[in-house]
């Protein structure tokens, strides 16, 4: 009796611990698996549809861009950062959204830039103004597809991305000015030369670790102070004990959606 009494309370751990593995798992299936075909070519991406989902309503649109450690063909590994903030009960009751996370494969980069990766942090090399990575590319062509269609608030339209992702960010907007309300950019960086060619009075959120020995923070303050410098609206928030993983705290701003969604073309 004590036997089997210790094996169900045994068999009854190894369930209650495996159920928040399981609750993960089903929530981020939540986030559909699509994939996007221009001129022969594939981009693979997940999307996340508002509870209730309507054609008949107008819905905004989130673009999330992840970093280089998420690239791949899985059509996974790109939810691993800020999928969870989506998914909260509480925020697809008050902002619904089509959310939308593609992922670069591994030889690809969101951004067009030259990295030298033989000292920390790495050195940087922005060509944001040639034409865009195969990657982005597609990614513009999706976007395009995307907000063409009657059930998107073509006025609240929004990218963001972490590191690589944030690189991606800077020039998705200098490369589709007219897309996008406003952005958050985390880790990231860009020739700062573009911000001339942004949108006025464009509302940005940045964020960078001040211990980053990955991604310079300067190149965050950089772009901060241009994008302000040109009219534009850039709040920077720089966490002073952060290395390259700035984004947990970014996520973990409590009004982040809710500044990102008040943000309006008109």
């Amino acid at each position: 009796m004590k036997n089997r009494l210790k094996y169900l309370m045994i068999m009854f751990g190894s369930i209650l611990l495996m159920l928040p593995l399981t609750l993960e798992a089903q929530t981020k299936e939540d986030f559909k698996r699509e994939h996007f075909i221009a001129e022969g070519d594939t981009l693979d991406y997940r999307v996340l549809y508002p509870e209730d989902f309507s054609e008949s309503e107008k819905y905004p649109v989130v673009l999330v861009l992840h970093g280089a450690g998420e690239r791949g063909n899985d059509n996974e590994a790109q939810l691993v950062h800020g999928s969870e903030l989506f998914l909260k009960p509480e925020n697809r009751e008050k902002f619904p959204a089509i959310v939308i996370f593609p992922q670069a494969p591994k030889e690809d980069y969101w951004a067009k830039v030259e990295v030298k990766r033989d000292s920390m942090p790495y050195q940087f090399d922005f060509k944001n103004r040639e034409a865009p990575t195969r990657s982005l590319g597609l990614v513009m062509k999706m976007m395009d597809s995307v907000v063409a269609q009657d059930f998107v608030n073509k006025d609240k339209v929004y990218v963001g991305g972490l590191s690589m992702g944030g690189m991606g960010t800077y020039e998705i907007i200098y490369k589709k000015p007219e897309m996008f309300a406003a952005a958050f950019a985390i880790c990231g960086g860009a020739n700062p030369e573009i911000a001339a060619d942004y949108p006025n009075a464009f509302n940005i959120w940045i964020f960078h670790g001040e211990k980053d020995d990955v991604v310079p923070p300067a190149l965050s303050k950089t772009m901060a102070r241009e994008i302000n410098h040109h009219g534009g609206n850039a709040k920077l928030s720089l966490y002073p004990d952060d290395n390259h993983n700035s984004w947990d705290s970014a996520f973990s701003e409590p009004y982040l959606l809710e500044w990102l969604f008040k943000n309006s073309k008109k």
